[in-house]
């Protein structure tokens, strides 16, 4: 399961091993008991994250482009 979380500012990513400080954003994967914490730029490097554009404003988004483009990372 994936999930957008805030810090609280004692949070590290496991990818690239950086602190991520209040109130940055990061992404939970939780796959067969294995927990990931992964800050945004390792996010939008490997695809999990994008910017939308939303009322004129970019936003960044977890969610996938489409619901297909989900399985396909999963089945990776």
């Amino acid at each position: 399961m994936r999930r957008g979380c805030t810090s609280l500012g004692d949070v590290q990513c496991d990818e690239c091993q950086r602190p991520i400080p209040y109130p940055e954003r990061y992404m939970v994967i939780d796959e067969e008991g294995t927990m990931s914490r992964i800050c945004v730029d390792c996010c939008l490097s490997k695809g999990y994250a994008r910017y939308t554009e939303d009322k004129g404003q970019q936003v960044l988004t977890f969610f996938p482009e489409r619901a297909e483009s989900l399985q396909e990372n999963q089945n990776d």
